[in-house]
């Protein structure tokens, strides 16, 4: 599906949908949880649905089997969640016009969570109740047959973006102004295609929707053909989220992707749930810029975020000398130590970060300069104006690489270097105000990369 047939997609439903709930009266925050849940619901089914005769398959074949598996065990295995028939949108769909549709939803988000025990309490239930008004038990049929207009063939992260639209548009209904924060999947599969995430622990302790982590799985699943690695496949994730409800959808969109790990809800200044310092192979991330209000106090300490140096405090006294809290005056540095650190020796990382990073002064580029002598950036990339869906700010790409600061090849060939790529001009244009990268765009600039890394042999490839 192209950036248009998408956006036409996104409108089209937002219309149908929002004239569904000013006919009913409803405030837009009592109708997002139960509108994202069927969104869910619709896109489940779709992933289910292309599965579902392999799974019958698997089934028959083994029915003599000693050890045969149940349905409900193969599904895991072939899809990363089972719906049974009662959860099945279109099962929904054609339940007879009577029937108590809400009652009928929640059951099968129930069966959904039974089955799926990683999303126990992330999925709308009791919510489709309060689509019924007195004199009206229809709307909950009506927003099934409004999704139903999901086109089959949809992939990737369109759960995510459709997601992040109608998110954003409850924002802005509530007068909460701009919506989530989402990365363009240009710049996602730019940044996947970078570090390469072949197969180990990918973590990001931004997650927002999961994004990073759907384009993680698609490059494995379109590599690994090539890589003639089975194990190529084994990709755990791990994720944390501040946001409750955010946390909610990057669990969805794993379920819905088939992907394996673990979403949490964390504040990744003064939480570590996953025990970062060293564990990861990946790191992916576009985390909150020029954050000021972390606490100074908290963190300094914190291996995570002072091994290449933390940005001095400053005192935030609001004319309160005696309520004085020490603040970190800029938390980027605080995000590009956390990406640093968070990596095994071996591991590689990619971060969307504000340029103002870049030539940051003062303690931040004390820090900048250890992570140089340190040889961990390996390249740094220029993202063109208006990249973004909900915001137009200037951003760069940051890679790391840890490998090559320990492996003598790599010391030679790229030690005391780093790649600089001015994409600024490399871009097309989808709408006035919002561009992205081509696929051709892509594997261009991860040419660039790769032959900087001295593997000409994947120029032939090509």
């Amino acid at each position: 599906m192209t950036a248009e047939q998408l956006k036409e997609l996104e409108d089209n439903l937002w219309k149908a949908a929002d004239k569904l709930r000013a006919d009913s009266g409803l405030k837009a925050s009592e109708y997002s949880t139960p509108i994202l849940g069927l969104i869910f619901l619709r896109f489940a089914s779709i992933r289910y649905g292309k599965v579902k005769e392999e799974i019958k398959a698997e089934l028959e074949a083994q029915k003599n089997s000693r050890n045969q598996l149940k349905e409900e065990e193969i599904a895991l295995l072939k899809c990363g969640f089972y719906l049974p028939p009662e959860a099945e949108y279109d099962y929904l769909l054609n339940l007879p016009e009577k029937t108590d549709i809400a009652k009928a939803i929640k059951k099968a988000m129930e069966l959904i969570e039974y089955y799926k025990p990683e999303l126990k309490d992330s999925l709308p239930k009791d919510e489709y109740f309060k689509l019924y008004t007195k004199d009206d038990r229809s709307l909950p049929k009506s927003l099934l047959k409004i999704f139903k207009d999901i086109p089959e063939d949809v992939t990737g992260d369109l759960f995510g973006k459709v997601y992040e639209y109608f998110l954003g548009e409850f924002a802005l209904a509530e007068g909460q102004g701009g919506g989530a924060f989402y990365t363009p999947t240009s710049v996602v599969k730019l940044m996947v295609e970078m570090i390469e995430p072949y197969k180990g622990t990918l973590y990001d302790p931004a997650c927002g929707s999961g994004g990073m982590f759907v384009q993680s799985n698609e490059f494995v699943d379109r590599r690994r053909a090539e890589l003639r690695d089975e194990d190529t496949k084994d990709l755990m994730v791990y994720g944390g989220e501040k946001d409750t409800e955010t946390v909610k959808l990057a669990r969805m969109n794993l379920a819905v992707n088939g992907l394996r790990g673990q979403i949490v809800q964390a504040n990744a200044y003064y939480e570590n749930p996953f025990d970062s310092y060293g564990r990861f192979d990946y790191v992916m991330a576009n985390p909150p810029f020029n954050v000021d209000d972390v606490n100074y106090d908290r963190v300094k300490d914190d291996r995570r975020f002072n091994e290449y140096g933390i940005p001095k405090n400053k005192s935030k006294s609001g004319g309160n000398k005696q309520a004085a809290v020490n603040s970190v005056p800029n938390a980027n540095y605080l995000w590009i130590n956390l990406f640093a650190t968070s990596l095994k020796p071996t591991g590689r990382a990619a971060l969307v970060m504000a340029n103002s990073a870049s030539d940051a002064r003062h303690s931040e580029a004390d820090i900048r300069q250890n992570l140089i002598k340190s040889g961990v950036i390996d390249c740094m990339l220029t993202l063109p104006k208006n990249m973004f869906y909900t915001v137009t700010l200037p951003a760069t790409l940051w890679f790391f690489d840890k490998n090559k600061c320990r492996n003598q090849n790599l010391q030679d060939l790229r030690m005391n270097k780093i790649l600089f790529i001015d994409a600024r001009n490399i871009f097309r244009q989808v709408t006035r105000a919002l561009r992205e990268f081509t696929d051709e765009h892509i594997q261009n600039i991860a040419t660039i990369m790769r032959l900087y890394r001295g593997e000409n042999h994947r120029l032939q490839e090509l």
